[in-house]
């Protein structure tokens, strides 16, 4: 049984994974990783398996919670959910408010994340190199794609949720990105916002299907490939950069679904150009102090998480 610092501490773990999960660019799976849980939560996911089945079908409850690691998966998606539903308002309105800064705080975060990331690696070897440079590859081609336009049917909608929802718990590909190019991420805020239910429980029955299905596979990598896995995943990381680099120019727009004027094609461009290209302040000495700042939250946490999880 954890004792109530660590269900505490895997609470907020949950909050800050949601929190990053919201925001199209940022993983939920990268904070995992960062906090040293991203093994634990692939092989919880695992453990809801057929013989968890049994146990609920069979109502034997405590056999069922230690099978599927309760006192790890409760807290955490407890945290999540509480950030999913709390947060999801006040990120975007700070995304929309202040992107420079917000989206600066993220490169940061990012750029340290994929660093300590990488000391996972035991041996490197070309394997680990290529590895990395085609993590880097399918994360800058997927986080440089156009949003589509794409039908609200519902085996749509659920195939949006399956595909999303393996991106979110990989580090470094945004599962609300995935969203974003499907078309459907203003759809699912404002789905959660509205709370229609129908909606929800098909994008959440995707999401169930996906995740178990998925988790699989990358545990299995984890233990046959753990480097070769290592690499591709810090490579994702690296390559996601491409979206969160704070100072864009939009080239195309949309109106959404509340009638507000949106970016649909954004390309990066230097600090020095935004002002020219944009007509907006570039904020750089903000940008720079909140990403050092994502820097040092980042920092703390590897701090944290090592001071609770000694290697022996």
């Amino acid at each position: 049984m954890k004792n109530i610092k660590e269900l505490i501490l895997l609470y907020f773990k949950g909050i800050a994974m949601g929190s990053a999960d919201v925001v199209p660019g940022v993983s939920g799976g990268t904070i995992a990783f960062i906090t040293g849980i991203y093994e634990t939560l692939l092989n919880a996911i695992r453990s809801v398996d057929l013989q968890a089945l049994q146990y609920l079908k069979k109502f034997q409850i405590k056999a069922l919670w230690k099978h599927v690691n309760g006192n790890f998966l409760l807290p955490l998606l407890a945290g999540i959910a509480t950030s999913v539903l709390t947060l999801a308002k006040v990120i975007t309105h700070l995304l929309a408010e202040y992107p420079i800064q917000v989206w600066s705080f993220f490169f940061g975060l990012i750029v340290i994340s994929a660093l300590i990331i990488l000391r996972e690696i035991k041996h490197w070897n070309i394997g680990v190199f290529v590895a990395i440079a085609l993590g880097i590859a399918i994360a800058y081609f997927i986080t440089s794609a156009t949003p589509a336009e794409t039908p609200e049917s519902s085996w749509f909608l659920f195939i949006a949720g399956a595909v999303a929802i393996c991106a979110m718990i990989l580090p470094g590909i945004s599962g609300s990105f995935i969203l974003l190019i499907f078309g459907k991420y203003e759809f699912i805020l404002s789905a959660v916002k509205e709370f229609r239910v129908v909606d929800i429980a098909i994008f959440g029955l995707g999401c169930i299907i996906g995740l178990l299905s998925f988790a699989r596979l990358v545990s299995w990598l984890f233990k046959k490939y753990h480097n070769i896995t290592i690499g591709v995943l810090s490579g994702f990381m690296i390559g996601s950069l491409n979206k969160v680099w704070p100072w864009k120019e939009a080239i195309e727009t949309y109106i959404d679904r509340h009638g507000d004027l949106k970016p649909l094609v954004q390309v990066n461009v230097l600090p020095n150009q935004y002002y020219g290209k944009t007509g907006a302040e570039p904020f750089f000495l903000e940008a720079i102090l909140f990403a050092a700042a994502g820097f040092l939250v980042v920092l703390a946490m590897d701090r944290v998480a090592a001071a609770l999880n000694p290697k022996n």
